[in-house]
C-alpha cells in the first residue's frame, strides 16, 4: 500500500487534482481511500458526486468515540473510499488535531485494509508544521507530490514545503516523488517549473494544462474522468495517474534561498518571457 500525501499553496487546486488522478487511478483499477485533511471537508466531494459528507470530527462530537467506520467511510466514483477529517468549531482549538486524529480513527477501526493499492492525503494549504505535519511527520505518508504553478507564490510555497520534507526526511522515510504543474497560463511556465523542480533534486511528474471542463466539471459534481471520460483533460489526468503509478524517482529535496528562488524565477519566468 502506497500511501500519498499532496501539499501546495492555498487555492492551487490540491483538491481538484487529487480527486482527478484518484479517479483515473480508481478507473485503472487500483483501490483507494482518500482522507481529506482539510477543515473545509472539500477533498472528496467530486468522488461522491457532491455529497456533503459528515466529518470524523462532526461525528465525535455527535456521538461520541464509540462509532462505526461506516460513520465516517463512504463509497465513491468507482469504489473509492473517502473520509473528511473535518476541524474544529471556527475560532476554537487546532484544526491540525483534526487530522491527527482522524488517522488515529481510520486505524483503529481497520480502514486501512490489505487490499487498497493507495491511500491518498490531500492537505490543508502550504502548513507544514503540528498537525498538518502528521501525514509526514508520523510516517503515515512516504510520497509527497506538491501542486504548483509557475507563479511566485506558488513556488515559495512549494520550496518551503520541500524544506519540511527535507526535515521529516532526516529520520525517516518520507521523500518527494515529485513536482505537479497545475497550470496558471503564467509565461514561460512549463520550462520555470521543470526547471524548479529539477534545482530541488526532483522532476515535474506531469504538467497538467488549464482547461474550462474543469470547472464545468465540478460545477456538475464530477471530477473530469466522470464527466466527460472522452475529454482530452482525462487523458491529462491520466497521464498523471499513470507517472505517480510507476514513478521510482524520489528524493530528499534540497530547498532553495530565497534570493536562488526570484533568481530562477526571473530567468525562466519572465526574462526568456520577454525575450
Amino acid at each position: 500500500m502506497r500511501q500519498v500525501a499532496i501539499y501546495g499553496k492555498g487555492g492551487i487546486g490540491k483538491s481538484t487534482t487529487t480527486q482527478n488522478t484518484v479517479a483515473a487511478l480508481a478507473e485503472a483499477g487500483k483501490h483507494i481511500m482518500v482522507v481529506g485533511c482539510d477543515p473545509k471537508a472539500d477533498s472528496t466531494r467530486l468522488l461522491l458526486g457532491g455529497l456533503c459528507q459528515k466529518t470524523v470530527l462532526d461525528t465525535l462530537r455527535d456521538e461520541g468515540d464509540d462509532i462505526d467506520l461506516e460513520e465516517i467511510l463512504k463509497d465513491g466514483f468507482k469504489g473509492t473510499k473517502c473520509v473528511e477529517s473535518g476541524g474544529p468549531e471556527p475560532g476554537v482549538g487546532c484544526a491540525g488535531r483534526g487530522i491527527i486524529t482522524s488517522i488515529n480513527m481510520l486505524e483503529s477501526l481497520g480502514a486501512y485494509t490489505s487490499d487498497l493499492d493507495y491511500v491518498f492525503y490531500d492537505v490543508l494549504g502550504d502548513v507544514v508544521c503540528g498537525g498538518f505535519a502528521m501525514p509526514i511527520r508520523e510516517g503515515k505518508a512516504e510520497e509527497i507530490y506538491i501542486v504548483g504553478s509557475g507563479e511566485l507564490m506558488a513556488l515559495y510555497a512549494a520550496n518551503n514545503i520541500s524544506k519540511g520534507i527535507q526535515k521529516y526526511a532526516t529520520n525517516g522515510k518520507v521523500r518527494l516523488g515529485g513536482i505537479i504543474c497545475n497550470s496558471r497560463k503564467a509565461d514561460n511556465e512549463y520550462e520555470l517549473v521543470k526547471a524548479f523542480a529539477e534545482k530541488l533534486g526532483s522532476q515535474m511528474i506531469h504538467f497538467v494544462p488549464r482547461d474550462n471542463i474543469v470547472q464545468r466539471a465540478e460545477i456538475n459534481r464530477k471530477t473530469v474522468i466522470d464527466f466527460d471520460p472522452t475529454a482530452g483533460q482525462a487523458d491529462e489526468y491520466r497521464a498523471l495517474a499513470k507517472a505517480i503509478d510507476g514513478n521510482d524517482m524520489f528524493v530528499v529535496p534540497k530547498p532553495m534561498t530565497q534570493d536562488d528562488l526570484e533568481a530562477l524565477m526571473m530567468k525562466h519566468g519572465f526574462l526568456d518571457a520577454i525575450a
